[in-house]
């Protein structure tokens, strides 16, 4: 059991309602989704679908493509945040950062073409040292930095990873950051014909986590940038612990037995030192899936009391694959200094535990799940902030 206490000092985000963190509160208290019709992701090349995507901006000095930009503008919005919030950075300031599919503009501009062949600073630019490294200079950080990766658990994977080091004493602070912004036609069809994300129907009506009806998610991109340290108070909330684990199951099935995802559940409340009945709140991966409800509602009744409240943000966010559960943390990150909790409306027959649109929180900690495809699991517990 680890008693050091990690506050979240800064937060950033771009996601589809805008960039930065107040648009994404602003659209989530409007309880309306940010996914919007798009040309080219319905049934057919010639077809709007439903999708999230992060809207052109950000400076264009930090990068031609969006997944650039984004990296930069919430990694900045968050160290900005922290520094207004009186954090001062200690001399070994390390940097995380969460991806799964990297830069798909890059990416694609990597194709050979003898006619325009790339150069070598393009060629840098695909390189996941290259995003780490511009920001590490740009603020004159020198502690260790790497990337994370473990699909739909990248974020909690990565706040958990910024707690181990510093708990360990490898650094001073963290900057943690997440990007994803993989929707492109190609990438979301895959998870279409897996049978997991729906393209076809309004957000409200397609994704219902722990409601009936549901068909599944709607795919979603976002950044998240977090400041994280155990030297300073004025923290949003304090990631008191958590845990990983792993199905070693299937490449995209949920272990039906639930032996690992629920053991990463008991050795999260264990790391805290807190108990089931101390939680409030389920803040769960929820992607509205039957498999992925059915487990995360499995745990809910046989780990915790009826007075534990359950809610999902996906249906407003879309699921953002490897910064889902930083965008998902972000909302009870921020519900700790705002009073409120802007959980998406219920549609249908619900589970009773299910908070029923903006909610106002009471004092309790919060557990944030994340189950990612190829069996990741992640659980972190947060407390208010001190």
């Amino acid at each position: 059991m680890n008693t050091e206490h990690t506050g979240i000092v800064g937060v950033g985000a771009v996601t589809g309602y805008g960039w930065g963190r107040e648009q994404l509160w602003t659209g989530l208290l409007s309880g309306k989704p940010a996914a919007t019709l798009v040309g080219g992701y319905g049934s057919t090349v010639d077809e709007p679908g439903w999708i999230v995507r992060v809207p052109e901006g950000g400076k264009p000095a930090d990068g031609t493509t969006r997944f650039a930009r984004a990296m930069r503008g919430a990694a900045r919005e968050a160290i900005d945040d922290a520094l207004d919030r009186g954090w001062v950075p200690g001399r070994r300031v390390g940097l995380l950062h969460a991806v799964v599919m990297g830069d798909p503009e890059l990416i694609r501009s990597t194709e050979p073409d003898p006619l325009h062949p790339l150069s070598v600073r393009e060629h840098l630019g695909v390189f996941p040292s290259t995003p780490a490294s511009l920001l590490m200079q740009e603020y004159g950080f020198h502690g260790p930095a790497m990337n994370v990766s473990a699909m739909c658990t990248s974020g909690t994977a990565g706040l958990l990873t910024a707690k181990l080091w510093l708990d360990a004493g490898f650094v001073d602070d963290v900057v943690f950051v997440t990007t994803d912004l993989s929707a492109t036609p190609n990438v979301v069809d895959v998870f279409v014909r897996l049978g997991v994300a729906i393209t076809d129907a309004e957000p409200l009506d397609a994704c219902r986590p722990f409601q009936s009806g549901s068909r599944g998610f709607v795919f979603g991109e976002a950044a998240v940038g977090y400041v994280l340290s155990n030297r300073t108070g004025n923290a949003y909330s304090t990631v008191l612990g958590g845990a990983m684990s792993h199905d070693g199951f299937h490449v995209t099935s949920v272990d039906p037995s639930l032996t690992h995802v629920r053991r990463c559940f008991d050795e999260a409340l264990f790391s805290a030192g807190v108990g089931a009945a101390d939680v409030a709140y389920l803040n769960a991966h929820g992607p509205g899936t039957a498999q992925c409800d059915a487990a995360e509602a499995a745990i809910l009744a046989s780990m915790f009391p009826e007075t534990t409240r359950v809610f999902s943000v996906k249906p407003l966010t879309g699921h953002c694959q490897a910064t889902a559960a930083a965008v998902e943390t972000a909302v009870t990150v921020l519900s700790h200094e705002r009073g409120v909790i802007p959980a998406p409306p219920i549609v249908a027959d619900a589970h009773p535990q299910l908070l029923d649109g903006l909610t106002r929180s009471f004092d309790g900690l919060t557990v944030k799940s994340s189950l990612g495809l190829g069996g990741h699991n992640s659980v972190v517990v947060l407390s208010p902030g001190t």
